[in-house]
C-alpha cells in the first residue's frame, strides 16, 4: 500500500493531493501540465515536498512534521522513464545489472535470466545501448529497473515514443511482470488503450489535484472528469467473460453484466475473463431497434447522464444492465433525437476494442 498526502509550490504551479494506492498497478491520468511527473518525482526522492507525508509498505518516505526525507537511491524505486536512459559506457548485461548495487541485502534477488527472458532481450547482453532500437532500449531499461528488486516501480510514460507494434509487445511484458514479480506499479500514461489492459486503479489529476481515485471501469464511464472525456479515445472500460466460439463465422461471444457482444475470434478460453474498451466514438444512437443493420452489436439502455456539450459533440451515459456506457452524438442529434436522462435507446457497437485479460477477475 502507498500512501500521499503531499504539496508542493513550483513557481505558479500549486500540487496539492493525496490518495492511498493499493498493490497492482495505479495510472497517473491526465492533460499535460497536471502534475504527473512532478507527483512521482515525489515517490522517488527526485523533489521534496513543502509539506505532507509519503508511506510505502509502512515505512515513512518523508514527512515534513517529522523531517524525514529518505535520500532516492535509499527508497528502492525502480524508475522507467520515456527515453530509457541507459548508460552508453555499459553493455546491455551491466546496465541491468546495475540497479543491482541498490538492492537490499535482506530481500532475495529478482533473476537476471528471469527478467532478460520475460522482456526477451537474452540476446542483446553483449550489446551497447547505442546499438539498439527504441522498444529494445525500454526493454532493458524496465529490466535495470525491475532488477533493483524495488518495492514500487514508477513508469512515467513508458511507451510515449514508440510506434504501434512496439507498444503492444512491451504491454504484454510490462503485464507479465506485474502478474509474475508481484511489483506494484504506479503507471502514468494519456493512452486509455494503456491503462485499460495494465491498470486496476486509476487517480485523474488536474491542475495538481486528485479529481478522482477508484477502478477503472467506475473512473472511466465518468462524464465530469474533463481529461477523460476531453480525449478522442475515451469511453468505458468493461469486464467480460468469453461466452462462446464459433469458428465457422470466426466470431467470440463475449458476456458482461448486462449484455453480450460480438468480436473477431480471440484464441482465449471460454470463461476466461477479458476487458474491453468501448469508445465513445464509436456508438451510435438509435429511438427504436434498427432492422436489416450490418452492425451486430446493439446493446438496449436506459440514458441516465448528459455531459456538457464540447464543441459539436455531447456524451451521454447509458446504463446497461448493471454496466454503464459512454456514447459520443453530435449536440444537432441529441436535440433531434431529444434525448434526456431515463430515456430508453439503443446502442449500435461499431467497434469494440481488446484491452487484455480482466486484470480485477
Amino acid at each position: 500500500m502507498l500512501e500521499l498526502d503531499v504539496e508542493k509550490r513550483l513557481g505558479d504551479f500549486h500540487l496539492k493531493s493525496a490518495f492511498r494506492a493499493p498493490d497492482g498497478v495505479t495510472a497517473l491520468f491526465g492533460v499535460s501540465g497536471a502534475g504527473k511527473t512532478t507527483l512521482i518525482n515525489m515517490l522517488a526522492g527526485l523533489i521534496s515536498p513543502d509539506r505532507g507525508r509519503i508511506v510505502l509498505a509502512e515505512t515513512v518516505l518523508f514527512d515534513s512534521a517529522e523531517r524525514i526525507d529518505i535520500k532516492p537511491w535509499q527508497r528502492r524505486i525502480g524508475y522507467v522513464f520515456q527515453d530509457g536512459r541507459l548508460f552508453p559506457h555499459l553493455t546491455v548485461r551491466q546496465n541491468l545489472l546495475y540497479g543491482r548495487w541498490f538492492n537490499s541485502k535482506q530481500r532475495p534477488l529478482a533473476q537476471l535470466d528471469e527478467v532478460t527472458t520475460i522482456l526477451g532481450i537474452n540476446n542483446l547482453l553483449d550489446r551497447q545501448p547505442t546499438t539498439l532500437s527504441g522498444g529494445e532500449q525500454q526493454r532493458v531499461a524496465i529490466g535495470r529497473a525491475v532488477l533493483a528488486n524495488p518495492r514500487l516501480l514508477l513508469m512515467d510514460e513508458p511507451l510515449a515514443a514508440l510506434d504501434a507494434p512496439r507498444k503492444e509487445d512491451i504491454m504484454t511484458m510490462i503485464a507479465e511482470l506485474r502478474d509474475q514479480l508481484g511489483v506494484p506499479i504506479i503507471y502514468v500514461s494519456h493512452s486509455l488503450n494503456e491503462i485499460a489492459r495494465l491498470a486496476d486503479s486509476i487517480v485523474v489529476l488536474g491542475d495538481g489535484e486528485v479529481l478522482a481515485y477508484g477502478g477503472v471501469s467506475e473512473i472511466t464511464s465518468r462524464l465530469d472528469l474533463a481529461p477523460l472525456a476531453l480525449r478522442d479515445d475515451g469511453g468505458a472500460v468493461l469486464a467480460a467473460r468469453i461466452v462462446a466460439h464459433d469458428p465457422h463465422y470466426r466470431l467470440t461471444t463475449l458476456g458482461f453484466p448486462g449484455g453480450s457482444l460480438k468480436i473477431p475470434l480471440v484464441d482465449r478460453p471460454v470463461g476466461a475473463g477479458i476487458r474491453l474498451v468501448l469508445r465513445a466514438r464509436d456508438i451510435s444512437v438509435a429511438l427504436t431497434k434498427p432492422e436489416a443493420i450490418s452492425v451486430q452489436n446493439i446493446l438496449q439502455g436506459r440514458v441516465t447522464e448528459l455531459g456538457q456539450p464540447r464543441g459539436s459533440s455531447v456524451d451521454l451515459a447509458v446504463r446497461v444492465g448493471e454496466s454503464r456506457v459512454i456514447a459520443r452524438v453530435t449536440r444537432q442529434s441529441a436535440d433531434d433525437l431529444g434525448l434526456t436522462p431515463g430515456m430508453a435507446v439503443f446502442l449500435l457497437i461499431k467497434s469494440v476494442a481488446l484491452a487484455g485479460p480482466d486484470t480485477e477477475q
